[in-house]
């Protein structure tokens, strides 16, 4: 008997050994304001992930976007990022590791960032817009989430945001109540806590976490944990699951100069015998030979070209290589419009004269 519980005791301590703690990375690098409340954020997620069972690493580094890196973990948490923190390589990276089952988590400033990348516009659920003075405020439960141990109106204070360009498709946890403080601007329907499914994986994102002190408030951290709990999952990324292609590294390309001391250049095409048309602004209409690695003027426009009208696009027909169609799109020098026509390419120049006007706007 005593041998039986000694070889029980073995294989539970062996099984608890194998049981991995899912990981979570901390993301905090900011291009924009920095809040002070970062390094508490940090402090307080590690203590957090300490007492209930998850490993937490930080970085302030996007180096660490990488598929290999982010295998590693569960979910990612933005604390408080600001602007442009992550680069085209970057970008697909965690978009492939979200389409893989993984998680995000973003708090506060999380909204203040990448407003150039829709994609993630669309994974946080929000844009941050503008935010009148730090102040208390009633927070309106929506939807019971998680544990369900937060009170149905809450009352704190905190820097209470905005937003623009909210989604349709978030699951609302807490309103704003916009009649008990001064400067919100998103009416009754006010969201500052929410969740989702996206693109394969999970986001929480709140608006809560400006302050210091919030992340020593008991409240706000059984909060975060429920978030943070459901964006971990149940599951590790699968990256076979990814729909996004890997974009290739920079350094697989090699970077050749054509031509240089353009005059606003605006547009070009590509020919299906590797020329390349391209027009200036002005009137120019310019024919990259690769052939004899020369650029040579081919045709000049007359166009209306004051303020920033001129030549402004061109593009080959799909069917190019049987009748040579070539579309520009100028401003009419004579009158106020801009002109969508057809022409011919006779092989070395614009015919001007094959000139099919389709569009005037």
């Amino acid at each position: 008997m005593k041998k039986l519980f000694i070889l029980l005791s073995c294989c539970i301590i062996l099984y608890s050994c194998t049981q991995e703690s899912p990981r979570v990375l901390v993301f905090s690098k900011t291009k924009g304001f920095r809040h002070q409340s970062i390094e508490a954020g940090k402090a307080a997620l590690i203590k957090l992930g300490a007492e209930k069972g998850f490993a937490v690493d930080t970085t302030e580094s996007a180096d660490v976007f990488t598929e290999e890196n982010l295998k590693k973990y569960r979910a990612v948490i933005f604390l408080s990022t600001t602007g442009d923190v992550l680069d085209q390589q970057q970008q697909n990276q965690f978009m492939r590791f979200i389409q893989s089952g993984g998680g995000y988590v973003g708090i506060h400033a999380a909204a203040d960032t990448e407003y150039d990348w829709w994609w993630y516009g669309k994974l946080v659920g929000a844009y941050f817009k503008s935010h009148p003075q730090i102040q208390e405020a009633k927070f309106k439960k929506i939807k019971p989430f998680g544990e369900d141990n937060l009170p149905d109106e809450w009352i704190r204070t905190d820097e209470l945001y905005n937003y623009k360009k909210i989604s349709d498709e978030i699951t609302v946890l807490y309103n704003l109540d916009e009649t008990s403080y001064k400067g919100g601007e998103n009416g009754e329907n006010h969201p500052i806590a929410w969740y989702h499914d996206f693109d394969g994986g999970r986001s929480f994102y709140t608006g809560l976490g400006h302050t210091d002190e919030s992340f020593s408030e008991e409240l706000f951290l059984s909060h975060l944990y429920q978030g943070i709990k459901y964006a971990i999952g149940e599951k590790k990324p699968d990256f076979a699951k990814a729909r996004a292609k890997r974009v290739p590294e920079e350094n697989r390309f090699t970077k050749n100069v054509l031509g240089n001391n353009f005059d606003e250049p605006t547009e070009m095409t590509i020919l299906p015998d590797s020329r390349i048309i391209f027009i200036e602004r002005k009137g120019a209409v310019k024919l990259y030979d690769p052939k004899t690695d020369s650029i040579n003027q081919i045709n000049t426009f007359n166009v209306w070209t004051k303020y920033e009208d001129g030549m402004l696009g061109i593009t080959a027909d799909p069917d190019f290589a049987k009748n040579n169609w070539l579309y520009i799109y100028y401003s009419h020098p004579e009158k106020s419009a801009n002109v969508l026509s057809r022409f011919v390419f006779d092989g070395k120049k614009v015919d001007q004269a094959s000139e099919v006007q389709i569009l005037e706007v």
